[in-house]
């Protein structure tokens, strides 16, 4: 195959730390390449250097053979480069149509030509199978439908190269099948696809080649038919990777948390709860399956004292109903909370490290003085260097912002200082999207400690490996409805399944 893009011994340096070191890349005209690396491995830094949001610190870059020179990102699209970014960066009160056109310069006229454009699009969706209600608002549409509005805007621009960031991290299965046909489509017209992912079945099953990255170099380009998921793996994380199993609770007895026929917008079909009644016992997990969008993130919400229920009643840790629905109530129960979403309720991007790990214990003790009026720095810097060393956080320092963490290490952030409050209800909401399998490991580990502790855990997740993985107990969620429960230690899987479909 001709080769399309080559980056040569790219370095990207931010201060005295490299984020990437004389990596090697190089792709082939037609091919879907994978990008793998752990959290924070400088996958998305050589991303951001390839598309011009960072100038490398040495290194050279090649496209169909001739050295470019890619000083922002609109030189990238000249170059026929476009990217489709974890965090979609559409405009939510805007239509597709709109969005896919903006900013685009391929008219002289300084008017909108609203009927070409469409109808150039029109035909870009026929040729890729890609369906866009072009009308609909952004933010009224679903997740995998705004994603193929970004792959349309690169599409729209030209792109003969397309870098998919974690794309498949907030897709149901339905979805990832639909964005399979498309990158299909792209390649058998010759365009090129970078594929950044953590999933390996899905890693094996897309990629023709892999590239991997491990501490900001270059390990190691294999072809995925010469290769196994265990030695990608190996490769990606140093060392042999052995995946953990856990012993299964069958005799948890005391319950810790409640819901008694508790609805919540129940005529709203994916996006309400029905009747729902379920018990969080001390020293088990909980696991909710479902396909995403059918109540998980209402639950999590009512469960976390975001949401109150329209009807029903919810027995605290204490074993009296909670009258009042409130993060900071909860908080004084005992919840610990791992959101879904660590950038918008997790974290504060902007403050450090350290600053966030006490986030929820200002008025403590040990870090003020006079009801948080005064923080003692000197001992929330000793708090989170500790607990920095004890979660594996690898950040340059603790005075560095929360934003500028990768997924995994945003996670672990969160994570310890959910856990070192020692909840008596953790709550887990997809605690491992988008993260490589070190740092997936490395919370399964903890929830698993926690249970161990005697802590009660309610984990929802779209990852029905997950559930299955962690669950000493399964419940399933089918637009908002419980469609039964079922035990952790031999799960009836395909039961389970056909309740998922909502059979």
């Amino acid at each position: 195959m001709a080769e399309l893009l080559r980056m040569d011994n790219i370095s990207k340096a931010f201060g005295t730390f490299y984020a990437n070191k004389n990596v090697n890349l190089d792709i082939e005209q037609g091919e879907v390449h994978t990008l793998l690396g752990e959290n924070g491995a400088g996958k998305s830094t050589l991303m951001n250097v390839l598309i011009g949001l960072y100038q490398p610190t040495d290194g050279h870059i090649f496209m169909r053979g001739q050295e470019v020179h890619i000083t922002n990102p609109g030189v990238a699209v000249e170059h026929g480069i476009g990217m489709v970014h974890q965090h979609f960066m559409l405009i939510e009160d805007m239509t597709g149509l709109e969005n896919i056109i903006l900013g685009d310069k391929r008219h002289n006229s300084p008017l909108l030509q609203i009927a070409d454009d469409r109808k150039a699009i029109e035909e870009l969706m026929d040729r890729y199978g890609m369906e866009i209600d072009l009308d609909e608002k952004v933010g009224d549409m679903s997740i995998g439908m705004q994603q193929r509005v970004e792959i349309m805007k690169v599409l729209f621009r030209g792109a003969d190269l397309v870098i998919l960031d974690e794309p498949t991290a907030v897709l149901t299965d339905l979805e990832v099948e639909g964005l399979f046909d498309i990158m299909h489509s792209l390649t058998a017209e010759g365009k090129s696809v970078i594929f950044i992912s953590h999933k390996m079945r899905e890693v094996m099953r897309i990629s023709d080649r892999v590239t991997v990255l491990r501490r900001g170099e270059t390990i190691e380009t294999v072809r995925v038919a010469d290769t196994t998921e265990q030695e990608l793996a190996d490769l990606m994380i140093g060392q042999k990777f052995t995946e953990n199993t856990y012993q299964k609770v069958t005799d948890a007895s005391e319950t810790a948390f409640e819901l008694k026929g508790v609805s919540y917008q129940p005529e709203v079909k994916h996006g309400g709860l029905k009747n729902v009644s379920l018990a969080i016992h001390k020293g088990e997990i909980l696991g909710v399956a479902g396909i995403d969008g059918n109540g998980q993130s209402q639950l999590a919400a009512l469960v976390t004292g975001l949401l109150k229920p329209e009807s029903g009643e919810v027995i605290g840790p204490d074993g009296s109903a909670i009258g009042l629905f409130s993060p900071s109530a909860f908080i004084e129960t005992g919840l610990g909370n791992i959101p879904e979403d660590r950038n918008k309720m997790g974290l504060v991007g902007d403050m450090t490290v350290a600053e966030n790990l006490v986030l929820k214990a200002t008025e403590d003790e040990r870090f003020s003085a006079g009801h948080g009026a005064w923080l003692k720095l000197d001992a929330i810097r000793e708090h989170a260097e500790r607990l920095r060393e004890e979660n594996d956080i690898r950040c340059t320092s603790v005075e560095q912002t929360a934003r500028s963490l990768s997924g995994g290490n945003q996670q672990k952030v969160i994570l310890a200082r959910e856990l070192d409050a020692h909840p008596k209800l953790l709550v887990a909401v997809y605690p491992t999207r988008g993260l490589d399998i070190g740092a997936t490991e490395f919370i399964h580990d903890q929830i698993i400690a926690q249970r161990d502790a005697g802590c009660a855990v309610l984990l929802i997740s779209a990852d029905f490996d997950e559930v299955l993985k962690l669950s000493d107990r399964i419940t399933v969620l089918f637009e908002g409805e419980i469609m039964g429960t079922y035990p952790g230690a031999n799960p009836p899987i395909k039961e389970i399944s056909l309740a998922m479909a909502g059979k």
